[in-house]
């Protein structure tokens, strides 16, 4: 689980049939989640600026206490450490080479003494974590068959007053205009369409998947947190991107293709095979015209 850009409208890794081989797809969450920093930066200021603060709960001069929840590599655990400096992070997650990305990543940027690792399920393995006086969680909880119950999980391990932001939902990502000028004009709308077929397949194949509406913020309230709010962040990187955006902008449309292309018709996967292909001057590796243009929702709610 990760926080970052995914190749389609729900989802950022393949999840059912063969399990991911983190080793090779870490580095392509690691580098997606640097690229979405400005964007989780954004997001993080905001938790900061909402009435109480982040840490509305805390004693003064007290140690913060951050969890969060599906860390992947763990770039949003460094940021809140950074944002936070009084506070202990932990990054939690079920998979142990990401986790180990996350801790090589604490060590690099000094933060090794206050950001630590904790493997788990999510939500039935946190029993072990204790309180928390701000929780983050990124787009981790559609991992899970039943949303609201994980929300309700989560909410029960804000300290008084603390709060539980969890970024899901959005827009997913665009990198091409309406016409790439190869193949039919459209093809970014029909991968979004073949995403969402993909994902609604997904994550009705869950353990406990509950069919019900995704009202984040009722969750939020069900979960009997206050005050719940929401708010969209926006990440704008115009063309000519540089190496890194236009690198991960190909392993997105890459990841996708090998995900669900098979949604697509021939057409289409012959134009995605084009654009991913770094000799091909229509491809998104040379082509002047790719951009990055995506927006995360974060839903945010306090603790009495």
């Amino acid at each position: 689980m990760t926080d970052h850009d995914r190749p389609g409208p729900g989802h950022h890794h393949p999840h059912g049939g063969a399990h991911p081989d983190w080793e090779v797809l870490g580095p392509h969450l690691e580098r997606g989640a640097e690229l979405y920093l400005p964007l989780y930066e954004q997001a993080v200021s905001w938790l900061c600026e909402r009435p109480g603060g982040a840490a509305g709960g805390l004693v003064p001069g007290g140690v913060l206490r951050v969890l969060d929840i599906g860390s992947g590599p763990g770039v949003v655990s460094c940021l809140l450490a950074r944002a936070f400096p009084n506070a202990e992070v932990v990054a939690v997650d079920a998979t142990v080479a990401l986790l180990e990305r996350a801790r090589d990543r604490a060590d690099r940027l000094g933060l090794g003494d206050r950001v630590h690792t904790h493997l788990a399920e999510v939500p039935d393995g946190l029993d072990a974590l204790g309180g928390a006086d701000l929780i983050w969680s990124g787009r981790a909880l559609h991992h899970v068959g039943d949303q609201r119950a994980a929300v309700a999980a989560l909410a029960g391990h804000l300290r008084p007053g603390g709060l539980l932001a969890i970024a899901e939902g959005g827009l997913p990502a665009r990198h091409l205009p309406r016409d790439p000028g190869i193949g039919r004009p459209g093809l970014q709308s029909r991968l979004d369409a073949a995403g969402e077929e993909w994902f609604t397949q997904m994550r009705a194949a869950l353990p406990d998947a509950a069919d019900e509406a995704e009202d984040w913020p009722a969750f939020l309230a069900d979960a009997g947190l206050r005050a719940p709010c929401s708010r969209s962040f926006l990440l704008d990187l115009p063309a000519p991107l540089g190496a890194a955006a236009r690198a991960h902008a190909v392993a997105t449309l890459a990841l996708a293709r090998d995900m669900y292309g098979e949604r697509l018709d021939e057409d289409d996967r012959g134009t995605l095979a084009r654009l991913t292909d770094p000799e091909d001057a229509a491809g998104v590796t040379r082509r002047p015209d790719a951009f990055v243009l995506a927006a995360r929702t974060v839903h945010t709610a306090r603790a009495q």
